[in-house]
């Protein structure tokens, strides 16, 4: 097992998933280094919800749900319980900047001892005890 932990923020599988953009080569290296071993990828079934509501609208049902399958087996994933909604709900309370699904993210993190968020979010760098690597940085950036 790799020593490299991170949660993975749901734009880093769109973008690795989805059409052609800029962060879809960064991403997709990401998602590769997940599958070789190299990082351990963490995320919460929240995360793995919103990633589903994306596909389905932009592709077929059923790519949809293989879709959110793959990258749902590829993390370790994590309820999304009352300790992370309080985790959540004091971090809106506290953090100015983060919105309601971030926090969630962010707190999915905090709860369960993950220090660092691979995501192109900004808005994940306010959060306190939280480090933000940008898929562009890539794997060797994840302590």
């Amino acid at each position: 097992m790799t020593s490299r932990t991170a949660l993975v923020d749901t734009a880093v599988l769109a973008y690795a998933i989805g059409g052609a953009h800029e962060l879809k080569a960064p991403c997709a290296a990401i998602i590769a280094a997940a599958g070789n071993g190299e990082i351990e990828l963490h995320a919460s079934v929240e995360m793995m919800q919103e990633l589903l509501f994306h596909r389905l609208r932009r592709g077929s049902r059923t790519g949809a749900v293989a879709q959110a399958r793959d990258a749902g087996g590829l993390c370790r994933l994590h309820d999304f319980d009352q300790a992370v909604l309080a985790a959540a709900l004091g971090l809106v309370e506290r953090v100015e900047g983060i919105g309601g699904r971030d926090a969630v993210h962010a707190a999915t993190a905090l709860v369960h001892g993950i220090s660092t968020i691979i995501s192109p979010d900004r808005a994940f760098d306010v959060v306190p005890g939280l480090r933000r690597v940008s898929p562009e940085a890539g794997v060797k950036a994840i302590p």
